[in-house]
């Protein structure tokens, strides 16, 4: 059983791997190499001159995977929750299992919707339906949270991802039961 499965690997769902991977959870990062990311070109990226989306993307995988985290290339298609936590089926016919999941699945709610996630409207340009997340990014069921653009923050890069981080920070205070806090000093 992993601590956390990551559905997206996208500025928000790689980030959020980075974080929980780098603080020993073990981690899932499921990807469907569809993220709105791969068709941009960014310039306003803290730390960052230029950079291309796919080129981001991939930096993101290799970082949460040096770190940790395992990494599957596939689509989900269900989410059960069960006594021990969430369920994930792949198209694949593989299944994985977590105590949490973050949904960092893009522009994209339909998964969410069809396991009874609460949704609403977006605010975002062509970002019709988000998911209902408090300010913690948690759900209406618990153990599952969204981050990013699904979650209702703005499609910018450096904004999904930081809100990856946040969610995946939440999630590991929760399952340390203190405030997690990751500060690296200069070597």
């Amino acid at each position: 059983m992993f601590d956390i499965i990551i559905i997206g690997a996208g500025p928000a769902g790689a980030s959020a791997a980075i974080f929980s991977a780098k603080a020993g959870k073990k981690t899932l990062l499921i990807d469907s190499d569809k993220s709105m990311t791969k068709r941009a070109w960014i310039e306003n990226h803290y730390g960052v001159s230029e950079i291309s989306g796919p080129d981001l993307i991939e930096i993101g995988k290799k970082q949460a995977i040096k770190l940790g985290t395992e990494l599957v290339n596939s689509t989900v298609t269900n989410l059960n929750k069960t006594d021990n936590g969430i369920e994930v089926s792949t198209e694949d016919e593989k299944s994985y299992s977590a105590k949490h999941i973050i949904l960092a699945s893009g522009a994209s709610v339909s998964l969410a919707e069809t396991v009874g996630l609460q949704t609403k409207e977006g605010s975002e340009p062509r970002i019709k339906t988000v998911l209902d997340v408090n300010s913690q990014g948690e759900t209406n069921i618990p153990g599952i949270w969204a981050a990013g653009t699904c979650a209702g923050v703005s499609v910018h890069t450096i904004i999904t991802s930081g809100d990856g981080a946040k969610v995946a920070i939440n999630i590991i205070s929760e399952l340390n039961g203190e405030r997690y806090v990751d500060h690296d000093m200069l070597k």
